[in-house]
């Protein structure tokens, strides 16, 4: 099928071992008249090759193939061609489950499930959802992703020169803190959380906008690289000091004293869980002690949210744009004047320790 007359098609380059998945996702893609294959690989050195080659919109990766696997095939081409990557992985559980958050902090830009054909109605929702996620990945700008390039630490600056100072006035230390992230927000959430202390005296509480299935991935991947504890949270649980709780997919998180609630979505809600609805939550239950993150993510989830913590007197902080890989949720809370204080992602973790111990 052709895009439609005057619009530019998506071209996505296809990699995958088995030549049932390239096919089953190659025909997926296609169905939509406004995305066509530039190609297919069937490991990692042809993928490389191919994205020199053909210079495709969008890649959609897999990670254990022979010759090349989709880590190295993902780094390459991240530091010398840079485009806009999307992991297609079965890998849900079990041992390999790493492999694709591991590819995230390499430069790719999103995980989701390999679709199954289960049954028709499933299928037809994982091919809406893969569509969907091509469609958007495909117009990420993305710069080259050498390892070990670090972005420049960004000092504080006073609302005079552009950028937002935190608010001097708190009636104490942090005692909780909220997160918020989307597209790119696993790498970024690693470099955060890693930092912390494994005594931080303080409970996390995290939104993360990622495909059904990946929050217990997601959260070993994480306990993995953490001296914090790393949870999937469940509706009732106490949150305690020195651990991060997740919220799952499908459903929202709230803050409700001591515990977390699970919330069901608004009709018209489009990202769930809800960086708004938890920042909301935080805002009314724990008030001025408390601190709110945006991250990196396309879109404005948590812009509104994190404006009601900064009204009831909580530490608000954004993602700078030089470190987001998505800057449209952190861009969305600055515009709305949500933000006290802008940081890069590495400065993120130093900044909330100091706010654990303002007195």
């Amino acid at each position: 099928m052709a895009a439609p007359r005057g619009s530019k098609a998506i071209r996505v380059l296809v990699v995958d071992d088995s030549v049932v998945a390239r096919d089953m996702l190659a025909h997926l893609l296609a169905s939509d008249p406004e995305i066509e294959i530039a190609g297919t690989a069937a490991n990692g050195q042809e993928a490389v090759e191919s994205v020199a080659r053909l210079h495709p919109d969008l890649v959609t990766m897999d990670i254990h193939m022979p010759a090349m696997d989709g880590l190295e095939a993902t780094e390459r081409i991240m530091a010398y061609t840079p485009t806009p990557i999307m992991v297609v992985s079965s890998s849900v559980y079990g041992e390999g489950m790493g492999s694709a958050f591991d590819a995230l902090s390499l430069g790719a830009l999103e995980v989701v499930r390999k679709p199954e054909l289960v049954d028709r109605k499933g299928f037809e929702s994982a091919r809406k959802e893969l569509v969907r996620s091509a469609k958007i990945l495909s117009r990420v700008k993305v710069v080259t992703h050498l390892g070990g390039r670090r972005a420049s630490p960004r000092r504080r600056r006073d609302r005079s020169s552009g950028a937002v100072a935190l608010r001097p006035a708190r009636r104490g230390p942090v005692s909780l803190v909220a997160i918020g992230s989307s597209t790119g927000g696993p790498a970024a959430l690693l470099s955060i959380l890693g930092r912390l202390p494994g005594h931080f005296p303080a409970p996390l509480v995290v939104t993360q906008h990622i495909a059904d299935g990946f929050v217990p991935g997601l959260v070993n991947w994480l306990d993995e690289g953490c001296t914090i504890s790393v949870v999937a949270a469940t509706d009732g649980m106490p949150i305690e000091p020195g651990a991060a709780y997740f919220a799952a997919t499908g459903i929202n998180m709230e803050v409700d004293g001591d515990v977390v609630r699970f919330t069901p979505p608004r009709p018209e809600q489009l990202y769930v869980p809800s960086a708004d609805t938890l920042f909301a939550s935080v805002a009314g239950s724990r008030g001025a002690n408390t601190a709110g993150v945006l991250l990196t993510g396309m879109g404005a989830d948590g812009a509104t949210g994190l404006a009601a913590m900064r009204d009831a007197g909580a530490a608000t902080i954004a993602q700078d744009e030089a470190t987001s890989r998505i800057f449209g949720m952190p861009k969305a809370a600055i515009d709305a004047g949500a933000a006290d204080v802008i940081l890069a992602v590495d400065e993120i973790a130093d900044e909330l320790v100091r706010l654990t111990e303002m007195r």
